[in-house]
């Protein structure tokens, strides 16, 4: 498929539609899955909207996807009979329901959304560096004459953990714990022991660590795991400086929250220090509460262990 030469006479409309053509060939738009899976594109967008949402109704997607609510209804059962998605009815208007991820929701996204980095890695790996840049300007022309100013993008998503992402976890906990509170190198160890726990012990029913990536890279984590078999243990939360202000701990706090309540436990404890002054804000407007304070010297540093508990 080859674009008219400049010497021929075509029309804005038909060179559009010549791009269409051509991109979606490119991107296998048409074949019956996207990236070779099981979903439609229309299924795949509705799952990443999901992944990158704290609540949502059907309403405030079919706004976000202009899709027709019929079509959007039947795409929401599929993909609740697949075990994908939950609905549970809005505290706030019982005419509508809270759509989320299940856990092998996030699981399907995250699976698709690797797919998707790796097939455009593909096909951006032949260009050269300044044909990249080329192409992404080239793109980022189209995006800002035709989208709509106003709608604003989508700032990270979150997903489920992934092989490598320990170890980003237990280098960006030592880093910045170093850099803004002069940790030592006992904290990152404590850190790599905790991690290592997780994927040794992991219980996927039970527990769980959320990854927020932001075009592709981690900027942050959390986990929950069990302490008992009403007691979960909220561990590890870090955002990278590069994206704070973004609401991302707030937002992996509350994925703590509503799946702690959705398998079943009583309530969460986490372990923090005075110092923490972002943190201790998520969670005490989460709902936890102080219920414990000891002066620490450990990490190389003097400061102040506190325990904070939420009933569910």
């Amino acid at each position: 498929m080859t674009m008219p030469s400049a010497s021929e006479s075509i029309s804005p409309v038909e060179a559009v539609r010549h791009f269409n053509r051509f991109y979606t060939h490119q991107i296998g738009v048409l074949h019956e899955g996207i990236l070779k899976s099981s979903f439609s594109l229309t299924e795949a967008r509705v799952m990443f909207e999901l992944s990158t949402r704290q609540d949502s109704t059907a309403t405030e997607l079919a706004n976000t996807l202009s899709l027709d609510m019929g079509y959007l209804s039947r795409i929401l059962r599929n993909l609740q009979k697949r075990g994908l998605i939950d609905k549970q009815p809005s505290a706030t208007d019982g005419r509508q329901s809270i759509l989320t991820l299940t856990e092998q929701g996030h699981s399907a996204f995250a699976t698709l959304n690797a797919c998707s980095r790796n097939e455009i890695e593909a096909m951006l790996h032949p260009l050269a560096p300044t044909e990249q840049t080329r192409l992404v300007k080239a793109m980022q022309t189209i995006e800002g004459l035709l989208g709509s100013p106003a709608k604003p993008e989508v700032p990270y998503i979150l997903r489920s953990h992934q092989p490598g992402d320990m170890g980003w976890v237990i280098h960006r906990h030592g880093v910045l714990y170093a850099e803004e509170y002069g940790w030592d190198e006992t904290f990152e160890a404590l850190v790599a022991n905790i991690a290592a726990q997780f994927i040794q012990d992991y219980d996927p029913k039970r527990e769980r660590c959320w990854i927020a990536e932001r075009d592709g890279e981690v900027v942050g984590s959390v986990f929950l795991v069990k302490q008992s078999d009403d007691v979960a243990k909220l561990r590890l939360l870090i955002v990278d400086p590069k994206a704070r202000g973004l609401g991302i701990g707030k937002r992996l706090v509350a994925e703590c929250i509503r799946f702690a309540r959705q398998v079943g436990y009583s309530k969460i404890t986490l372990w923090t220090n005075s110092t923490l002054l972002a943190a201790r804000h998520i969670y005490e407007n989460a709902g936890f509460r102080l219920v414990h304070e000891e002066e620490q010297h450990s990490f190389g540093s003097d400061w102040v262990a506190e325990t904070w508990d939420l009933e569910l």
